[in-house]
């Protein structure tokens, strides 16, 4: 199985195919992720848990959301061992029918009035396999892009799975714009599972253009070579067990920045003002429109930093980026305060959102050439979500915690430090740009690549 001669082919499928089947996949993903984390905040507390304690309730609810966290690891290396056994396509299928069930399993759920405990118990169960099924797909819609890429252009291919992050944001939150506007108090009452319900029309979508495909060439190579190997996650441990600490470094200050900036901001956001609260009183139908806007900004910096990745390379787009994040996190104070505007927040979100785009555009790229074929969809996911533990799982609750005990600067300073220990991991990275994904060995990474790296960043 090769490429074909014509370059907007790939075995005969066009490469717009590609794209938009990685792209319309990781959107249905992310979509049903989202829609929980949207609940996790106003609808979860309310419905799924005892309402005795406001604030505790709202933890407990956070705590189910990062539940999912947990759970992508480990989804990684499910999916990750048959996807470097069986295939690519093969296993992005999987892990697609594996969120949409469980997504639309959540909306006919009974809840803690109607069920008691078993209520929440079952909520946690079905948000643990969400977790699997994205721990699956990320890293396999990824290798699907840059396994067929063209050459020089790998993170552009990839940023079109990156696409799916935003994009179903937007439609998450899209949607419960306008069902919050449209039911009213009925919202909770009914309507809040709707958007869990539609999850399995979507899902139709996504198998449908996926089971289109076929298998990529750099795997089908592999396979004809012979370097498929029977236990991928022992093989990544112990020949790749550097990258995979490099890589979930790396990703840090993406996944801290992403949640702490549309989570927990709109936990405080619609939070009561002072006296009554900590948070700055906004109705949740308006904030949630100022996140819409800021997540166009994300989405409009794929591409910028997918190319800038590709023109001067992964390391150098990366620590710009990364200290960008740094600088940001010392901003929380001024901009989110008792005193704050409205315009004010739409600046910060904005911010945020430009500096997440910049800094996840590349990972789809960087992630995958780091690792060898045979355990790339493995290590790569492994990296991938065990950064979603250290940097995603915990940071709206941490936040939370800062926010109501030290105060909103802190929240920043959080997230300043997740940044620099992302930055300290781009720094000893190996440059990955010119790596032809072939030829990738199980020690990509040395000691004396990590000083020489350090004195020549390029």
């Amino acid at each position: 199985m090769t490429v074909t001669a014509n370059p907007d082919l790939v075995d005969g499928v066009p490469r717009s195919r590609i794209a938009a089947a990685s792209m319309i996949g990781t959107t249905i993903e992310f979509y049903d992720f989202y829609v929980y984390a949207t609940a996790a905040v106003v609808v979860f507390p309310q419905l799924f848990f005892p309402k005795s304690d406001p604030t505790t309730a709202l933890l407990a609810s956070l705590a189910t959301f990062g539940l999912a966290f947990v759970a992508r690891p480990l989804g990684s290396i499910l999916f990750g061992h048959f996807g470097d056994r069986l295939g690519r396509k093969t296993t992005l299928i999987a892990s697609l029918l594996t969120m949409g069930i469980a997504t639309f399993l959540i909306g006919v759920l009974p809840t803690y009035q109607q069920a008691g405990l078993i209520a929440p118990a079952l909520l946690a169960v079905l948000r643990f396999s969400q977790g699997l099924a994205l721990g699956g797909e990320w890293s396999g819609a990824a290798l699907l892009a840059t396994e067929t890429a063209k050459p020089g252009k790998r993170a552009f291919a990839g940023m079109w799975p990156q696409l799916g992050a935003p994009l179903g944001f937007l439609l998450a939150n899209a949607t419960f714009v306008v069902l919050v506007g449209w039911l009213g108090d009925d919202f909770l009452v009914w309507g809040w599972r709707l958007p869990f319900l539609l999850s399995i029309v979507m899902v139709a979508v996504g198998l449908y253009v996926r089971l289109r495909l076929t298998e990529t060439p750099v795997f089908a190579r592999a396979i004809d070579t012979g370097q498929r190997v029977s236990a991928p996650v022992i093989e990544v441990f112990r020949g790749s067990w550097r990258q995979l600490v490099i890589g979930t470094f790396v990703m840090v200050a993406t996944y801290t920045l992403f949640y702490t900036v549309n989570t927990w901001t709109l936990s405080y956001g619609t939070a009561a003002r002072p006296p009554h609260g900590t948070g700055l009183g906004y109705s949740y139908l308006d904030f949630l429109r100022l996140q819409l806007v800021g997540v166009l900004f994300l989405a409009a910096m794929l591409p910028v930093a997918a190319m800038l990745s590709d023109r001067f390379g992964r390391r150098p787009a990366l620590l710009v980026f990364t200290a960008g994040i740094m600088v940001y996190g010392t901003t929380f104070g001024l901009f989110l305060n008792a005193d704050t505007s409205m315009g004010a927040v739409l600046v910060f979100l904005i911010i945020g959102m430009t500096l997440m785009g910049l800094a996840f555009g590349p990972m789809s790229a960087v992630l995958p050439e780091l690792f060898p074929t045979n355990v790339r969809y493995t290590g790569s996911g492994i990296a991938y979500n065990a950064a979603s533990i250290l940097g995603a799982a915990v940071a709206p609750f941490i936040a939370t915690w800062l926010a109501t005990s030290h105060g909103v600067g802190w929240v920043g300073v959080y997230l300043s430090t997740a940044a620099a220990v992302s930055f300290v991991a781009v720094l000893v990275m190996r440059e990955t740009r010119d790596t032809a994904l072939d030829d990738v060995t199980t020690d990509t990474v040395t000691i004396a690549d990590h000083v020489g790296d350090a004195l020549h960043p390029g």
